[in-house]
């Protein structure tokens, strides 16, 4: 991956500093928002604000469980109308 000039101007304290930055971790992973911000509160806790990141990314999680739980909800009855129809 290029470092971009992003990459070389640091905004903020020196815990941002890593091999990899976040925003290039999530795009080469294609992750969505909530998976971006898990994985950034579970990489920085040890090196910013302790316990309470791991509080952050476990809320974040809750939350995308609970879209994903929906999600697959709606599907289900979707799927359902569809057969019931035919």
């Amino acid at each position: 991956m290029t470092t971009t000039a992003a990459n070389s101007t640091q905004v903020g304290g020196t815990h941002y500093r890593s091999p990899i930055q976040h925003w290039d971790f999530v795009v080469a992973n294609d992750l969505d928002y909530f998976q971006g911000q898990i994985t950034k509160y579970v990489t920085r806790w040890r090196k910013k604000n302790g316990i309470d990141d791991l509080y952050k990314a476990r809320h974040f999680l809750q939350k995308y469980i609970e879209i994903k739980e929906q999600e697959i909800s709606d599907a289900e009855y979707s799927a359902s109308l569809s057969d019931s129809a035919r």
